[in-house]
């Protein structure tokens, strides 16, 4: 029997790979499964103080039907990715959505909490399967240069517009019909992308791979971000310098200093630290880190500042943020245009400079006041967001090769769900440790709450401003930039690999 050459194989797959339309087609399934993901980190925010009187939730621990499914999502991207390269991305994909849509129905028939937030994480670890897997395959079915950064420009804004439409579902669906019906969604819409799948979606995946797992990386990391969490979000009541939270976050440290020996030492690691040479990758995943501290811990503040302060219910807060929804949706074709044009790091640190404005508008907003005049304007000015998510997702990706597709999309994304589930959680604990002093002094409750959210709005507003700097000093000047494309010895799009890539030479050639 003869050997088949890798790069015959590569060659193979690239003659078999879709044309334009049908590259476009499997874009827009797979989109609806990522924006799928994305709302429902946020989806049930609105959604939670009837949850939390209906299954009888302590005010504490609401906020782990949020982070139950961001942190299992963000753990275990990485290991998703990196099954997707080696058993295959569609294969990945389908198995994702699969318990993605069957841990939907188990929310949405939930009579208990505990139940609610075991099958939120395992909604997660579906998600955590379809997301890298998604990405991967959009990589590698639009060759990196101006086509790809069209198809990531609306991946961006796909995500942007995900957390704030999630929002405005909600509220709807908890309106108009009951909180499980935010889960039913997911079982209609993922019941129909399954059916899909296999019809509109190619199968790729890294020719004569070894199937090695990094299991040991997958535990540390995870178990780290899960200990550190909930330290953090214990720590009101048991106190910042307790033995008890000391330890934990002591015992997450030691697992995070495991995973980076791990991955140091494993012959095939869940992630290669050498990605990390990619100047513009690491610094991409960095923004995405502060943009998920910052950004999805305002929504979840801003939305119980809403339900819990101004009374509103939780459809007028869904419309309330249709005004952020908008306005990203409106900007997402100019930040794919002005990354095409000047740079990944001057969109990214305009975009961040406008949403860090934008929430720090937010801490002015009084305990009696106003949509129109007190929250419009921040609304608006932080649906630019999508001016961060569309050039992060195109910087993530700059100078990857396929060998690294599927981990180099989890990765992205598990730095925009972790610092999601860092962020919601440290917010939380600022608003219950000021809330709690102010009440001890004596304030309204009303006045009390507002404080608490303050403080917890200049964090995440402060946050999102630390990624300006960041921005500058880690991502290369002329990353995806027009001088990308015609570079002597560069990749178009950004090049940032070492070596070129004859496979996808040809299939640029081919397509």
């Amino acid at each position: 029997m003869t050997s088949v050459d890798p790069r015959n194989d590569l060659r193979g797959r690239a003659r078999a790979a879709p044309g334009a339309a049908g590259r476009w087609r499997a874009f827009s399934l797979l989109a609806v499964a990522y924006f799928m993901t994305a709302v429902d980190l946020l989806i049930v925010n609105v959604a939670l103080p009837t949850i939390g009187a209906q299954l009888h939730f302590a005010e504490s621990d609401l906020q782990w039907v949020v982070t139950a499914y961001a942190i299992t999502f963000g753990g275990f991207l990485l290991l998703g990715g990196r099954a997707a390269d080696l058993l295959g991305r569609r294969r990945v994909f389908t198995a994702g959505l699969s318990v993605f849509t069957a841990s939907s129905l188990a929310c949405a028939l939930a009579t208990s909490g505990t139940f609610l937030i075991v099958m939120r994480g395992i909604q997660g670890l579906g998600a955590a399967a379809v997301l890298p897997a998604a990405l991967s395959i959009v990589m590698n079915m639009f060759p990196e240069g101006t086509e790809r950064n069209k198809a990531l420009g609306i991946w961006g804004a796909v995500g942007a517009s995900g957390a704030t439409f999630g929002v405005l579902a909600g509220g709807a669906l908890t309106r108009y019909g009951g909180w499980p019906d935010i889960f039913y969604l997911n079982v209609a819409v993922g019941g129909a992308a399954l059916l899909l799948t296999r019809r509109v979606i190619p199968e790729s995946r890294l020719p004569a791979a070894r199937r090695r797992y990094d299991l040991l990386g997958a535990v540390t990391v995870t178990g780290a971000l899960v200990l550190g969490v909930y330290a953090i979000s214990q720590a009101p009541d048991a106190g910042w310098t307790a033995a008890r939270t000391l330890a934990q976050l002591t015992a997450a440290a030691a697992l995070l200093v495991a995973f980076v020996v791990v991955e140091a030492r494993a012959q095939e690691p869940l992630l290669p630290l050498r990605l990390f040479r990619l100047k513009t990758l690491a610094g991409s995943n960095a923004v995405g880190f502060l943009l998920g501290a910052g950004f999805y811990g305002y929504l979840f503040i801003g939305t119980l500042y809403m339900q819990q302060v101004l009374g509103y219910s939780p459809m007028t807060t869904g419309l309330a943020w249709l005004t952020a929804g908008l306005t990203g949706v409106v900007l997402a074709g100019p930040a794919q245009l002005l990354v095409t044009r000047t740079s990944v790091k001057l969109v990214m640190a305009a975009g961040m400079t406008l949403t860090g404005a934008g929430i720090l508008g937010v801490t002015q907003a009084p305990a009696h006041g106003s949509f129109w005049a007190d929250l419009a304007g921040p609304f608006f000015l932080t649906g630019s967001v999508t001016w961060v998510f569309v050039p992060v997702s195109i910087g993530a990706l700059v100078g990857v090769t396929e060998r690294d597709a599927g981990v180099a999309s989890g990765l992205i994304d598990s730095s925009q769900q972790l610092g999601g589930a860092i962020g919601i959680a440290v917010a939380s604990t600022v608003t219950a440790t000021r809330s709690r002093s102010l009440l001890g002094r004596g304030h309204a409750q009303a006045d009390a709450l507002t404080g608490g959210f303050h403080q917890a709005l200049w964090v995440c507003g402060l946050v999102a401003l630390t990624a300006v700097p960041v921005a500058f000093l880690l991502i290369r000047p002329d990353a995806a930039g027009p001088r990308d494309d015609h570079a002597p010895g560069r990749r178009p799009g950004g090049g940032e690999a070492t070596q070129c890539d004859p496979a996808k030479q040809r299939s640029k050639a081919i397509q």
